[in-house]
């Protein structure tokens, strides 16, 4: 395709910012030492990235100086998936590449993080301090008990003691695991319970909107309902003491001890992350210590561009993959910024505030806040001093095309706008971010590299300029090991290796355009996606359908054009029953106390009856699909459907919807 039919992109780098970005200096160095290719830009090396997968794998752990305790004898030994075998024989730890930029005196009193709450005040903590409170804290994690393997776990919101519990339990080789405490202690305990961890680290409770929110009741049942504790350490955010038998934070963060790093092998366990399926428990993914390592030393360093002198912000919780990505910042050395408290507080533009105090210079949010701050009228450049800011990312959904316009008029016109999407699965981008590339409105800018990503017809053809199945035919470092209790790997094989054997399916739905950028249009099975918190409908079914009143549930999560996101909740009443303000109310407090206040439907919808399939499961994705504006015939096969008249319903319901 030649330049002059390429598309306008709304932005493009200057010659002087292709020169200085990392990925530039990479792609020159791995020219000379691997043979890579020199020419042809960002195109060229990313070809180069998936054909050569494990010369370029070997490259990255070169240029970041990765530090293997032992040498590793193969780069990838087995590349089939899921199974393949990363690294082998090589030893290391996560944690102290987390904290090296501590090991140079220049910098140790640099801020690692940036703690910000609802005042929007930063509050530093510097590398020294950092990695003085992790030795500490992991020298009483090994006193507690605590040896390679076991769990920990954290009930914690977006603080420093989040990061270093993380950090102190990598550095002692456990496996770390979080949720936020917005979060039902029902809902924390259908992942936690999995997983038995044998520490658990816990706040009284959280700030949010300007309220204190005290979660002393939903700790006790945690407490309770988690046999496999050896200790509970207490958090004081609220100033309430220790519940009897509480270890005090305070207490274990206090020496001065050299942190001692235990070397384990590349694929030992370094956090466990939850992502719903549709049907059971939430999936409790697996990922590696040196997998993850490599794959955000790419991202974070290559993509992402992020380096000692940048200020890394990303509005997120700890119950979302991005709280990891976020602490993964520290790997390059950059500040990293933790934010706890309310994204619109006390007004919609509060992001920026935190963006303009903090000097961040990668700011990350989600699509759904941009188009709120559209919305609100909010002006971010006019009322807030942002010249630090080179990139502003957003993911969760898709940045709609409205979205990329409104950060180009109102943020900067030289500004770099990275709409990127990945999935907790990786916990990582299949595509995003690419500092030298343009951007095109709509459009997330490549894949990434080392990121085998195509979209599929059913057939399992590759196609270009088409809606297909979003696949990574070749394995990436950060794929899962493998699922918690899911012993022959089933659970696993069936959850993205099902409909492509040995290929990785990650149900969105994307495209490829003919210039290599990839348009996303949302998911193509029924997992609930809210603000880039991913939930199960079963979770909502098992909640909501404990009330006597409804004999049925079907809930929908749906993608709309204008960048929002939908998601009714359907309703089948037991007999005698009247959907009233009163039951409309009930099952909204279910799932926010049960679940999270993000999973709240939007609406609540009367309906006849649930519509099955013959085998009695619920039918979700052919409604969605209907929702969405697909005709009945090609939503779904009538044969398959227990009642097919019931699916006129949502047909029609998407066209008044379309007309209003």
């Amino acid at each position: 395709m030649t330049s002059a039919t390429q598309p306008e992109p709304l932005w493009a780098p200057g010659p002087d910012r292709i020169a200085a970005a990392r990925i530039t200096a990479f792609q020159a160095w791995a020219a000379t030492r691997f043979g890579a290719p020199a020419d042809g830009g960002y195109p060229a090396l990313h070809r180069w990235s998936v054909d050569e997968l494990d010369i370029f794998w070997q490259a990255v752990a070169e240029w970041f100086d990765v530090r293997f305790t032992t040498p590793y004898e193969s780069v990838l030994a087995d590349r089939s998936m899921p199974g393949a075998q990363w690294f082998t024989g090589a030893t290391l730890n996560y944690a102290e590449h987390a904290l090296r930029a501590a090991e140079d005196p220049a910098r140790a009193d640099d801020p690692a993080l940036l703690y910000v709450d609802e005042t929007h005040e930063p509050v530093p903590v510097t590398w020294a301090e950092l990695r003085r409170r992790v030795g500490s804290l992991a020298a009483e994690l090994r006193a507690l008990g605590v040896r390679p393997g076991d769990r920990v776990s954290g009930y914690l919101p977006n603080i420093p003691e989040a990061a270093v519990a993380l950090l102190a339990t990598a550095a002692v080789g456990g496996v770390w695991t979080s949720c936020a405490p917005d979060f039902g202690a029902r809902s924390v305990l259908d992942r936690f319970q999995q997983v038995e961890p044998v520490v658990l680290f816990t706040v009284d409770g959280y700030r949010y909107g300007g309220k204190e929110h005290d979660r002393r009741e939903a700790v006790a049942e945690l407490r309770a309902e988690l046999p496999s504790l050896r200790a509970v350490v207490h958090i004081p955010l609220l100033g309430t003491p220790a519940p009897e038998g509480a270890l005090e934070w305070s207490a274990l963060t206090a020496a001065d001890t050299e942190p001692v790093f235990e070397a384990v092998p590349f694929d030992h366990p370094l956090w466990v992350l939850y992502s719903s399926g549709t049907t059971g428990l939430p999936k409790a993914i697996v990922q590696s210590q040196g997998g993850i390592l490599l794959e955000h030393l790419k991202q974070l360093g290559l993509h992402c561009d992020l380096g000692p002198e940048d200020r890394f912000f990303w509005y997120t919780s700890t119950g979302w993959m991005m709280w990891n990505f976020l602490v993964s910042g520290l790997l390059t050395g950059t500040t990293v910024v933790l934010y706890d408290g309310s994204p619109g507080y006390p007004d919609t533009g509060a992001q920026w505030r935190i963006a303009e105090r903090t000097r961040a210079t990668l700011y990350g949010t989600s699509a759904a806040y941009v188009m709120a701050c559209r919305k609100a009228e909010v002006h971010p450049s006019r009322d807030f001093d942002l010249s630090a800011v080179k990139c502003v990312a957003t993911t969760g959904s898709p940045l709609p095309p409205d979205g990329f316009r409104w950060l180009h008029d109102e943020v900067a016109e030289d500004l770099w706008i990275a709409s990127v999407s990945g999935g907790t699965d990786v916990c990582s981008c299949f595509a995003g971010a690419v500092p030298t590339l343009p951007v095109h409105i709509g459009e997330l800018q490549a894949a990434c590299l080392g990121t085998d990503l195509q979209s599929w017809d059913p057939s399992g053809k590759a196609a270009v300029g088409e809606v297909g199945e979003l696949v990574v035919t070749n394995p990436m470092p950060s794929m899962p090991i493998h699922f918690w209790n899911d012993p022959d790997g089933s659970r696993y094989r069936d959850s993205y290796f099902e409909m492509f054997p040995g290929v990785w399916r990650h149900g969105d739905w994307i495209t490829i355009t003919d210039h290599g950028s990839v348009i996303i249009h949302g998911r193509s099975d029924s997992t609930l996606n809210r603000q880039g918190v991913r939930m199960g409908s079963a979770d909502i079914y098992e909640a909501v359908e404990r009330l006597p009143e409804i004999k049925e549930s079907l809930v929908i999560g749906l993608e709309e054009p204008n960048g929002g996101y939908w998601m009714p909740l359907f309703v089948h009443l037991a007999p005698g029953a009247a959907l009233d303000d009163d039951l409309r109310a009930r099952i909204k407090a279910t799932i926010r106390e049960e679940l999270s206040p993000r999973h709240v439907p939007d609406e609540i919808i009367e309906v006849p009856a649930i519509p099955h399939t013959l085998t009695g499961k619920r039918i979700e994705v052919p409604v969605k699909r209907l929702l969405q504006g697909t005709p009945l015939a090609k939503a779904v096969n009538p044969g398959s459907v227990d009642n097919i008249d019931l699916l006129g319903f949502y047909e029609d319901l998407a066209r008044t919807r379309s007309r209003d």
